[in-house]
């Protein structure tokens, strides 16, 4: 009788350790996993990395497949000329509202100009004088040659209280006026998502945005290590110890946002390495 009840208690107890294992088995957490194509995108990207100097934020997006990486996504950087990018969207909008329009001439004195925007004369590109330009030049300007001072008629016109509210409007909320202004890879590459997506404004005005961009002059960053046919809406941006560019990639095979802030103690270094990195990820899409 003992034996039997000895044997059923150990049987018992066996069962409960068992039992206890294939619940420990079933319920372990799985080790996380990176799908194989953004593994290899990584790879990628980390590769043209190695030895830079400095800090870099950087976001890729191929916007048919959804694949992505990032490399300090939310690292705020002064933004240089990228500002320039959320005054061309509210101005749009501006437009699209009927409060604004394209051939509407906006003139101003440039010490106005200076003093209302809070630049040192000794920091001024121009100290005397009026700038005269439509909204349509200003935009164009502004974009393509990064024209400082149309960059500040319009922001004057549109009002900073305006482009403040886009930033909000549109959830881009690590980007923010003021001295410096300031945004994020991350910011920057979701500024472009909407844009491609027809999010900042309707089809018409989207598309002009697109062609404006397009445009762009110093092409010595995203597009260098790109084939010359390869469309590129894009903006730069330099100050001090800064060297930007962001934009979308027009390819064959995929359209993708690219996003490349740095800051380093040798921009030009921080150029060659944001060409570097776009051609690495354009040869990998395609």
């Amino acid at each position: 009788m003992r034996k039997q009840f000895f044997l059923t208690a150990l049987f018992s107890f066996l069962i409960g350790v068992i039992a206890g294992l294939i619940f420990l088995f079933l319920t372990k957490p799985n080790a996380p996993t990176v799908p194989a194509s953004q593994s290899q995108l990584k790879n990628v990207v980390d590769g043209a990395l190695v030895g830079s100097k400095g800090t870099y934020g950087l976001v890729v997006t191929n916007l048919k497949t959804g694949e992505t990486y990032s490399v300090n996504p939310d690292r705020r950087f002064n933004s240089a000329s990228l500002y320039k990018l959320w005054v061309m969207a509210t101005a749009y909008d501006q437009i699209a509202k009927g409060n604004l329009d394209k051939d509407e001439v906006l003139s101003r004195d440039v010490a106005a100009l200076n003093s209302n925007f809070n630049i040192a004369t000794d920091e001024a590109e121009l100290a005397e004088g009026t700038i005269t330009m439509t909204v349509g030049e200003a935009l164009n300007q502004m974009i393509a040659i990064s024209h400082n001072y149309a960059a500040l008629l319009l922001s004057e016109r549109v009002g900073l209280k305006n482009i403040t509210a886009f930033l909000t409007d549109h959830g881009l909320r690590q980007s923010q006026l003021g001295e410096p202004p300031q945004t994020t890879a991350a910011d920057t590459a979701r500024f472009f998502v909407k844009l491609y997506r027809g999010e900042l404004a309707n089809q018409t005005y989207t598309d002009e945005m697109v062609v404006v961009l397009k445009a762009q002059t110093f092409n010595d960053k995203i597009p260098r290590g790109l084939p010359d046919e390869v469309p590129v809406a894009h903006k730069t941006g330099e100050v001090d110890y800064f060297s930007h560019d962001g934009g979308i990639v027009f390819g064959r095979k995929s359209d993708y946002v690219i996003v490349v802030l740095s800051e380093s103690d040798f921009p030009p270094g921080a150029e060659e390495r944001i060409a570097t990195i776009s051609q690495a990820v354009y040869e990998y899409f395609e």
